[in-house]
């Protein structure tokens, strides 16, 4: 997968000069004496890779600014994803389904709370589809586990269960989930519930 691929944010070379607090033709200049790794589009305008742009600043030991921190940051949210449910047929078919439709998106796979956790913890997905009945722990303690704990930044958790019961959707949402789908989950209305709140 080509860096597009992964939605990843770029920069003009004023841009590029606006973050770095130096005026435009500075940028241009480190493009062209190839310090800093750039494209050109059809048009002749250079164009920045985010993760090129950081690498170019870490180079020079500059710190990276808040605001290319924030972009980086909301990057990094969508670009892994974690699918948790026992029932390892309909959790292999959401997963293929969520890679086909979000390509470049890296999606893991939990079949029970505990390994949940020790995915969560090493690679902090950005969106966790989550069955509410989990053997061991349950989804209901790992959604407000994951809500309590900052170290796993601010996931949106789609809950899905077999019970479609106001009363556990309600609790799950009241715990920190963004939301609720019946078991087996409509994999088109899953992709848009995820897309909603990736934009």
């Amino acid at each position: 997968m080509g860096k597009a691929d992964k939605k990843i944010r770029i920069f003009s070379a004023l841009e590029v000069a606006n973050i770095c607090g130096v005026v435009n033709q500075t940028a241009i200049n480190w493009i062209k004496n190839g310090y800093l790794k750039a494209f050109t589009t059809p048009g002749g305008q250079y164009r920045v890779y985010s993760e090129d742009l950081v690498e170019f600043l870490d180079s020079r030991g500059m710190r990276v600014p808040d605001e290319l921190q924030a972009i980086l940051d909301a990057q990094q949210k969508f670009n892994t994803m974690l699918v948790v449910d026992d029932d390892a047929d309909l959790n292999e078919l959401m997963a293929q389904y969520l890679r086909k439709h979000f390509e470049g998106v890296e999606v893991l796979q939990a079949f029970d709370g505990f390994e949940a956790g020790k995915i969560l913890a090493e690679s902090k997905p950005g969106v966790i589809v989550l069955d509410i009945d989990l053997p061991g722990i349950d989804g209901h303690k790992l959604c407000r586990n994951i809500k309590a704990d900052s170290s796993f930044g601010d996931p949106v958790i789609v809950s899905v269960s077999g019970l479609d019961d106001p009363s556990e959707r309600d609790a799950i949402l009241a715990e920190g989930a963004n939301a609720f789908l019946p078991k087996p989950p409509d994999f088109d209305q899953l992709i848009s519930t995820i897309e909603g709140f990736m934009r």
